[in-house]
C-alpha cells in the first residue's frame, strides 16, 4: 500500500518559483525582532520599489556583498567613491537615489542606536507589540503602513512610503497575511 503524499498549500504567489517558495516556506512573515535584520529588509523593500521581489531575492547575496552583509555602521561610512563603485556593480540594482537612500538609512539607524533607541523596539511598538493577524482581502497600504511610513519618513529614510512599508511589514511579520489556506499563516 502507498501512502498519498499531502499536497502542500502555500499562498500563490510562491508557487510558481523554487527560489520564491523557499523564500514564502522559510522567512516571509516570521515575525522578526532583530533590529538589523529588519533594516536590512526595510532597506531591500526600498530596492524592490518598481520591480518584483523575485528580482531582488535573485541579487539578495550581491545586495548584501555590496553592502558590507548591510551592517549599518559599515554603509553609513560609505562616502560618494562607494556609491560610484556601486552604480557600476551589475550584481545589484543601479539606482544612485536608492544606494544613497541606503547609505542614508545606515546613518539613521547608527544615530538612533547611538541615542539608545532600538530601530525593532520603535517599528513594533508602532505595531502594538505583536504581530497582527490579518482577514480578508490583502490590502496595498494599511493605516499603519501610513503611520509608520510617515514616521520613517520624518526621521529622513527615503523610500518608505506606504506600499513598501506595508510589504516590509508582510515580510518582517509584523502582519500576517498569508492566505486562509497556507500551510505557514498558522505557523506564524
Amino acid at each position: 500500500m502507498t501512502k498519498t503524499k499531502k499536497a502542500v498549500h502555500r499562498c500563490a504567489w510562491a508557487d510558481n518559483d523554487p527560489l520564491m517558495r523557499v523564500y514564502h516556506d522559510e522567512e516571509w512573515g516570521v515575525p522578526e525582532r532583530d533590529s538589523r535584520v529588519l533594516w536590512e529588509a526595510l532597506m531591500l523593500d526600498g530596492f524592490q520599489a518598481g520591480l518584483s521581489w523575485l528580482t531582488i531575492l535573485r541579487k539578495r547575496e550581491a545586495f548584501r556583498k555590496a553592502f558590507r552583509n548591510f551592517d549599518p555602521k559599515k554603509v553609513a561610512r560609505m562616502g560618494e567613491a562607494d556609491v560610484e563603485r556601486l552604480m557600476q556593480n551589475e550584481g545589484i540594482i543601479r539606482s544612485r537615489a536608492k544606494i544613497e537612500a541606503t547609505i542614508n538609512g545606515a546613518r539613521i539607524y547608527v544615530a538612533m542606536a547611538d541615542a539608545g533607541e532600538d530601530f525593532s523596539t520603535y517599528v513594533w511598538k508602532m505595531a502594538g507589540n505583536k504581530p497582527i493577524q490579518n482577514s480578508g482581502p490583502v490590502p496595498a497600504k494599511t493605516p499603519l503602513s501610513e503611520e509608520i511610513s510617515a514616521a520613517l519618513k520624518k526621521r529622513g529614510f527615503k523610500f518608505v512610503g506606504p506600499v513598501i512599508v506595508y510589504a516590509w511589514m508582510q515580510a518582517v511579520g509584523i502582519v500576517n497575511d498569508h492566505s486562509p489556506d497556507c500551510f505557514r499563516r498558522k505557523a506564524v
